[in-house]
């Protein structure tokens, strides 16, 4: 038997204010292991300790080989390639913002001209990206290329904090096949999930948490598909669909929810969208859906008046042609909005209460006292998702699972007529994605708002969705 990789000795882990109870000192073995448990549980720091708590006088980490060479890479890691986030979310639509931008040739230079960089490009199915600019990938092809940068630095140990967010099955697939190939070239990795279908078959050591607890670890023995069930009890959410507030003001009257009439996008040389024509009437439920890179986010920024080039496309929305008069706020206000790129640059670092009070407003930012009227509808969508125990504290020291459930309390709270969600339980436990999901199928069908629905995992679709739109990735994308 090989001995561990990583020795765990203290009683409590402690990072920044957060304690992790370590009663067993458990051990992190080579290979492929995951830390698996619900949001809020400590995983994300846990894996922050492993990377560089050691220096900490509280906590007792060591290694039969020494100083290790540890990597971890975490959702809101994928801009960090640029060497600077951007300051907005919109920006990644507005071209001339981003003329600075670099391409992947400039980030990484010679190394695209090993060996190991074409490798590992094909095996996540990335060739030809080179001379895209950051700004214009898609998350998931951001995430690949994060993996891969850490991958040609040969880490002891590659930490991979929710790796599947905003993958695609067949990218899945290849990360798990990649994860796999570098096991068997020495390259450890932790896995931290929080949902037990996702732990892939090839994994042999499972060390659950739970309320800020490492367990016991389980060793692998017989069906995989045995361990994850038993896994399932460590999700524990449920949500009182009767209990979905009410909506406090009338949807605005209209019969065309969209209509797009031949869009195109285009930056530079660039075409990321070309003649896409969409109508939803009111009250209909779409899925969006395409590989990543097709534009499915560029699309929607075109709905949402986020992107400049909306204004040089025919496109009508709540019965109104776009360019006719109205001003961006006159649009935002009956669209509510969630995605992966508005969690990355959510700045306002408000209460919990204070963010989704906010959802009332059109804007993303902090812009005046919370009303009582809105700390009282928030209040309801804090009780529904049991968010209780959250509700005064700052949003930035919450997990990315807690916020991202915050971020749809957010968005609900308004009651659009248009409901636009983007990925939205990226980064959610098994049984708060059930539970989002109820909610979604429930109020849409009581409420009766237009809804476009996006997701690269089919089994995450609202059973309310009735049409699909399907893009496909254009040849110089």
């Amino acid at each position: 038997m090989e001995e561990p990789l990583i020795y765990l000795k203290s009683d409590c882990l402690r990072y920044i204010g957060v304690t992790i109870n370590n009663p067993r000192h458990v051990e992190i073995p080579q290979g492929v292991t995951v830390v698996i448990g619900p949001n809020g549980c400590g995983k994300s720091t846990l894996g922050r300790i492993i990377e560089k708590g050691w220096n900490i006088a509280t906590n007792s980490i060591s290694s039969p080989r020494g100083k290790l060479n540890i990597k971890l890479i975490e959702f809101n890691d994928i801009h960090s390639l640029t060497g600077a986030k951007a300051e907005y979310y919109q920006q990644r639509h507005e071209a001339t913002m981003n003329d600075e931008v670099p391409t992947v040739r400039e980030v990484f230079a010679e190394k695209i001209e090993t060996e190991e960089w074409k490798n590992f490009c094909s095996r996540l199915r990335l060739e030809g990206i080179e001379d895209k600019r950051l700004n214009f990938l898609s998350s998931g092809e951001l995430r690949k290329l994060l993996i891969i940068n850490i991958l040609l630095d040969t880490p002891d140990l590659l930490i991979l904090d929710n790796p599947y967010i905003g993958l695609d099955a067949a990218s899945r697939q290849l990360l798990d096949d990649m994860i796999d190939a570098i096991s068997s070239r020495g390259i450890s990795v932790l896995m931290l999930l929080c949902n037990p279908g996702e732990i892939p078959d090839f994994v042999t050591t499972v060390i659950p948490m739970r309320d800020l607890t490492i367990e016991e670890p389980i060793k692998r023995e017989g069906e995989m598909e045995q361990l994850r069930t038993s896994l399932m009890s460590l999700m524990d959410f449920a949500v009182d669909l009767d209990a979905i507030p009410l909506p406090w003001d009338k949807p605005i009257e209209h019969e065309v929810t969209l209509k797009m009439n031949k869009c195109s996008v285009k930056y530079g040389d660039k075409q990321i969208i070309k003649d896409e024509s969409w109508t939803i009437m009111n009250g209909e439920r779409w899925a969006l859906a395409g590989p990543n890179g097709c534009g499915k986010s560029v699309l929607l920024s075109l709905v949402s008046a986020d992107n400049p080039q909306a204004y040089a496309n025919d496109i009508t929305i709540f019965d109104r042609r776009r360019g006719s008069g109205e001003s961006i706020w006159d649009i935002k206000k009956h669209i509510g909005y969630v995605s992966p790129e508005m969690h990355l640059y959510f700045k306002f670092n408000g209460t919990v209460t204070e963010v989704i009070a906010q959802g009332l407003r059109d804007t993303v930012g902090n812009y005046g006292k919370v009303s009582a009227f809105a700390r009282e509808r928030a209040s309801a969508w804090i009780k529904l998702f049991h968010l209780e125990e959250l509700a005064e504290r700052r949003y930035n020291t919450l997990s990315a699972g807690e916020q991202r459930l915050v971020l749809i309390a957010r968005t609900l709270i308004k009651h659009p007529a248009l409901l636009i969600m983007d990925e939205p339980l990226h980064g959610l436990d098994a049984a708060r994605k059930r539970s989002v999901r109820a909610v979604v199928n429930k109020l849409v069908n009581r409420d009766k708002p237009s809804l476009i629905y996006v997701t690269h995992f089919l089994p995450e679709v609202p059973e309310c969705i009735t049409r699909t739109k399907t893009l496909q990735k254009l040849k110089n994308v």
